[in-house]
C-alpha cells in the first residue's frame, strides 16, 4: 500500500474516506470540549498526514491548551503534516518520522487524555488489535478518550473491537451507525493506566483471511 498515495481519497468530499474524517474529526472536537481544563496531551498512532488532529485544533479553542505527537512512518505524509501544523501555527504539534508501533515513541508523553488509533485497525489480524487495545490501557489518561475506527465489512468485527475495549476499563461513549461502511467509535478509559511497557512492540501490519479494512 503506498499510503502517501492513499490520503488523496481525502480530497473528494464525496468518498467514504472524506465522511470517515468528518466523522473523527466530530469526536476528537467533543473530546477537546469535554477535557478538564489545564495541559491536554494527545498522541496519535499511524497518524499519517494528521488532518484528522490538525484539522480540529487549527480552530479550536484549547488548541494552546494541547501538546501533540503524531507517530508516521512514511516521510511523505510526515512533511504534508508538518506543513499543515506549521500553517496552522500549532507550535504544541510535534511529527515524528518513524515506527508508530514501538512504545519508546510515546514514553514521554503518556497518559495522554486523547489517543488516536485511526486508520489501524483494518490493517491487523484480530490478535493485533487485541493487543493495541491492550497496549491503549497504557497510553490513555484515567478519564481520557481513544478515538478509534474499522471498517464494517463483513464479518464485522466492530462490535467485538467494542467488547474488547470494554473488557479493560473502557466505557463506550459513541459507534457510528452500522449502516456506514467506515465504523468509527469512542471509548474513555474510566480505569487507572498500566505504566507504559518500555521496548514493546504492539502492533503490527498484516491481515488475516477474516480481516478487512
Amino acid at each position: 500500500m503506498d499510503w502517501y498515495a492513499w490520503h488523496a481519497r481525502y480530497d473528494d468530499p464525496g468518498s467514504d474516506l472524506a465522511r470517515r474524517l468528518a466523522l473523527v474529526q466530530d469526536r476528537i472536537r467533543i473530546a477537546l470540549d469535554g477535557a478538564p481544563p489545564g495541559p491536554l496531551r494527545v498522541i496519535s498512532l499511524c497518524a499519517g498526514q494528521g488532518r484528522d488532529l490538525i484539522g480540529v485544533l487549527a480552530g479550536h479553542p484549547r488548541r494552546d491548551d494541547v501538546t501533540a505527537r503524531l507517530v508516521e512512518l512514511d516521510p511523505r505524509n510526515t512533511e504534508v503534516a508538518r506543513r499543515l501544523a506549521a500553517e496552522a501555527d500549532l507550535t504544541g504539534v510535534e511529527i515524528v518520522t518513524g515506527d508508530a508501533a514501538l512504545t519508546s515513541a510515546y514514553a514521554d508523553i503518556v497518559p495522554a487524555g486523547l489517543v488516536l488509533a485511526c486508520g489501524l485497525f483494518g490493517n491487523m489480524t484480530h490478535d493485533h488489535i487485541r493487543a493495541t487495545i491492550g497496549y491503549c490501557t497504557q497510553l490513555c489518561a484515567t478519564g481520557g478518550t481513544v478515538v478509534w475506527t474499522r471498517g464494517r465489512a463483513e464479518p464485522d468485527l466492530v462490535p467485538q473491537v467494542c467488547a474488547w475495549f470494554e473488557e479493560l476499563g473502557f466505557e463506550r461513549l459513541w459507534v457510528s451507525d452500522p449502516s456506514y461502511r467506515y465504523g468509527c467509535g469512542a471509548h474513555r478509559f474510566a480505569a487507572t493506566p498500566a505504566p507504559l511497557a518500555r521496548g514493546a512492540t504492539m502492533f503490527a501490519f498484516g491481515r488475516g483471511p477474516r480481516d478487512t479494512t
